[in-house]
C-alpha cells in the first residue's frame, strides 16, 4: 500500500503546486474570514479617478433610489384616489337605479291619473248631457 502512495504521489507537478501555495493560502484566508465572520483582508486602495467614479455613481444610485421612492408613493396616492373614484360611481349608480325606480313609479302614477281624470271627466260630460 506505501508503494502506491508513493507512486501516486510522484504524479503530482509539485512545482505547480509550490507556485500556486500563495493563492491557495489567500483563497483559504479569505473563506476562512467569511465562514467565521471576521472580515477578509481590506480590498486595495483605489486611485482617486475611480473614487471619484465610485462617488458618482454612488449619488446616481441614491438618485434613482429617491425617485423610485416618489414614484412608489405617487402610485400609492392614484391607486387610493382610484378606489376612492370607485367608491363614489358606485354610490352614484345607486343614487342613479333608485331616481330610476322613482320616476317609473311616478309614471305609472301619472298614467293612472290621467285615465282616472279621463273617466271623471267622461262621466261629468255624459251628466251635463243627460241634465239638459
Amino acid at each position: 500500500m506505501a508503494t502506491g502512495l508513493f507512486s501516486v504521489l510522484r504524479l503530482v507537478p509539485w512545482g505547480e503546486v509550490i507556485r500556486n501555495a500563495p493563492r491557495v493560502a489567500e483563497g483559504a484566508k479569505d473563506l476562512w474570514g467569511k465562514v467565521s465572520g471576521r472580515p477578509a483582508a481590506p480590498p486595495p486602495p483605489v486611485d482617486d479617478k475611480v473614487q471619484g467614479q465610485l462617488q458618482a455613481e454612488a449619488h446616481a444610485i441614491a438618485r434613482l433610489r429617491a425617485e423610485l421612492q416618489a414614484t412608489e408613493t405617487a402610485v400609492s396616492e392614484l391607486q387610493a384616489q382610484m378606489l376612492a373614484a370607485t367608491e363614489l360611481i358606485n354610490d352614484l349608480a345607486d343614487q342613479n337605479a333608485q331616481l330610476v325606480r322613482g320616476v317609473e313609479t311616478l309614471r305609472r302614477r301619472l298614467l293612472w291619473l290621467a285615465g282616472l281624470t279621463a273617466l271623471l271627466g267622461g262621466t261629468a260630460v255624459v251628466a251635463l248631457l243627460l241634465r239638459s
